[in-house]
């Protein structure tokens, strides 16, 4: 016999399946919501009322096409349940976004990061009136708020409750707590992840949404100033794990020289901008990294390199080896998975991809296994962005699913 206790996490459950659903779908019939929940019609037309009754998904008919026959019934998440604003902190930009419940973007600006400025109180400063501009632009309060999704490259707070900052390419080891900051006046849940962390989840659930639904693991390596990893996999029940291992802070080799977190030998150190600027000027491995290199300095490198410069070619051939010498490891402490190359880096690929295979064949897993797919993404600001929804809404509609009609 269910308990009230069980019975209550059933009903959790089946409503959770249904706001996923729709997540999904964006517009669902009652009978289509069974279908894709595998819910019994009764369950789902209890758990469509509550849900309607609170706020969360609303309905509307949709008539047949000559005007012939009764309309479709169909719900939707409703899109004034609230608003999601997502924050990407990058090297040169911090970007602001507003979106409302159904995931629909409705405002954004950037604002340019002043690489002079430094410590976190001054962007602390900034990053909270740019929050208060975007709400005032839309005539919004923040009791309309429910999320508050920022991203970062570096290392974040291993606690998903927490929205710490620990290391980042922007701030260094002066660390940010973002739910302090906010608090007490922004009731809105804060959330802190890795960028490529994002990244990951938004390819996973785009492998998860097609129709052959073979999605089993994958990989993201993110190329700029910085070198980032994501790593999507499914779990035993089905549910997608993402992890962000610090990839560009493994080491790869001394002579790769001093990397931005202050230790030598880093593969970010070898291939991230400032690592191919220094081997292709031929600056001694010791010199204190580049905080920021211009895309039009990298672009200059890169024409040498495709001219036939030999250092030039040499950078970009050394940051291709680092990466793939970092793959092949990754690899072998999880599978063999299919490689997605996103980021600003993305440009100089074709000068990349000879030092990465070199430096993925090293691996005797691989010499046997063969070589992972290498695909290359180019729009990795739309794939963060997606990845900032399907993390913040989903965990929105689990504490939805969770709180039930109170």
């Amino acid at each position: 016999m269910l308990t009230k206790s069980s019975t209550e996490l059933v009903r959790q459950q089946n409503s959770a399946l249904v706001l996923a659903a729709l997540r999904r779908a964006r517009n669902l019939s009652h009978t289509e919501i069974s279908a894709a929940t595998g819910l019994a019609s009764a369950t789902v037309s209890a758990i469509t009322a509550e849900l309607e009754r609170a706020g969360v998904i609303a309905k509307a008919e949709q008539h047949v096409q000559g005007g012939r026959g009764r309309p479709r019934v169909l719900f939707t998440p409703r899109r004034d349940c609230g608003y999601i604003v997502v924050v990407r902190i990058s090297s040169d930009v911090v970007q602001y976004s507003l979106t409302d419940y159904g995931g629909t973007l409705l405002d954004r600006f950037e604002e340019g990061r002043n690489h002079d400025q430094r410590g976190t109180d001054a962007f602390a400063r900034t990053f909270v009136e740019a929050l208060e501009r975007l709400l005032q632009r839309s005539r919004l309060t923040r009791d309309r708020v429910l999320a508050i999704s920022i991203s970062s490259k570096g290392l974040v707070d291993a606690d998903t409750d927490a929205a710490r900052l620990l290391w980042s390419p922007v701030f260094g080891s002066e660390q940010l707590d973002f739910a302090a900051l906010l608090a007490p006046e922004w009731r809105a849940r804060v959330m802190l992840n890795n960028e490529t962390l994002l990244v990951a989840q938004a390819l996973a659930a785009e492998a998860e949404r097609a129709p052959d639904g073979g999605f089993r693991s994958l990989a993201a390596i993110s190329l700029g100033h910085s070198i980032g990893l994501g790593v999507a996999r499914k779990g035993r029940f089905g549910e997608i794990d993402v992890t962000a291992p610090n990839f560009g802070h493994m080491l790869h080799a001394p002579s790769a020289g001093l990397c931005r977190c202050g230790a030598y030998g880093c593969i970010e150190a070898a291939a991230g901008f400032y690592g191919i600027l220094r081997a292709a000027f031929e600056v001694p491995a010791d010199t204190i990294p580049a905080k920021f290199v211009p895309i039009a300095e990298m672009d200059k490198i890169a024409a040498s390199a495709r001219q036939g410069h030999r250092m030039a070619g040499y950078a970009f051939r050394q940051a291709g080896i680092a990466l793939g010498n970092g793959v092949s490891r990754m690899l072998s402490l999880y599978e063999r998975m299919p490689i997605y190359v996103t980021g600003p880096g993305t440009r100089y690929f074709d000068l990349l991809r000879g030092g990465l295979e070199e430096g993925v064949s090293q691996s005797l897993q691989l010499r046997l296994q063969g070589a992972p797919e290498i695909s290359v993404v180019l729009d990795e600001q739309r794939l963060v962005f997606d990845g900032h929804l399907e993390r913040a809404l989903g965990k929105i509609d689990s504490e939805i699913a969770t709180a039930g009609s109170h």
